[in-house]
């Protein structure tokens, strides 16, 4: 982003969060290659970021798979803070002029408190003891399904990491769950299937993925290029 781009985007950032109030996080994503973080955040005790912080992994998503060519936003998909609560995320693409994305303008809801005031209120007026337990959905429904109009993506679920080690320790884990052989003993083919997954989460667009990948499998970061080359 230029300067004057993210001098008004901030200003922006520090607009909508006071405007929105307290239950909605603003925050500004920089694209640049010397930034690819946020630079600008309100109300950040939702998720507990700040300033420094590195993309998501939805926001990361999206960039690999070019979704800004098509679209302008991303609206009403679930986010996850660290405390567990269940965000109504969206996100903005800034493009320059040639619509190459240079920044992210996000906001994420979260509707806790209007949850637990909608519990409170309804064990006053019907007592638990006369209602059946509400259903397992009630409590954990994804906030977009809340909403008036449906998601404009499909299943997508964001989670907010503190820092780069945080976010690749996560796509990383992600990626692997399924895998029962030790990292360290896997074959070339295993190995590359795991590099595949990684590259369409957006893992290397990080500063620092190929020498974390590479140290998860115990190889070379010359491996690791050699893999991802062969991809395209």
């Amino acid at each position: 982003m230029t300067p004057e781009m993210l001098q008004q985007y901030s200003v922006i950032v520090e607009f909508l969060g006071k405007t929105l109030g307290p239950d909605y996080e603003v925050v500004l994503h920089d694209l640049s290659p010397e930034h690819h973080e946020i630079v600008a955040i309100a109300n950040n005790h939702i998720s507990g970021r700040t300033v420094g912080s590195p993309l998501t992994n939805a926001s990361l998503k999206m960039l690999i798979d070019k979704t800004y060519e098509t679209n302008d936003y991303q609206c009403n998909y679930t986010g996850i803070a660290e405390s567990g609560n269940l965000l109504r995320s969206s996100t903005m693409f800034i493009k320059d002029a040639d619509g190459a994305p240079v920044g992210l303008l996000c906001i994420n809801f979260d509707d806790s408190r209007y949850i637990e005031l909608q519990n409170n209120l309804l064990s006053i007026i019907h007592p638990r003891q006369f209602r059946p337990a509400p259903p397992a959905v009630q409590a954990s429904a994804a906030p977009c399904a809340q909403t008036d109009t449906p998601a404009d993506t499909g299943p997508m679920t964001e989670n907010f990491s503190m820092d780069i080690s945080s976010l690749m320790k996560k796509i990383f884990s992600d990626a692997t769950v399924s895998v029962t052989t030790p990292m360290d003993h896997l074959n070339q083919q295993e190995k590359k299937e795991i590099i595949e997954k990684l590259h369409t989460q957006g893992m290397f667009q990080l500063k620092g993925a190929i020498t974390f990948v590479a140290n998860q499998f115990s190889c070379s970061s010359a491996t690791i290029y050699r893999y991802l080359s062969e991809l395209t």
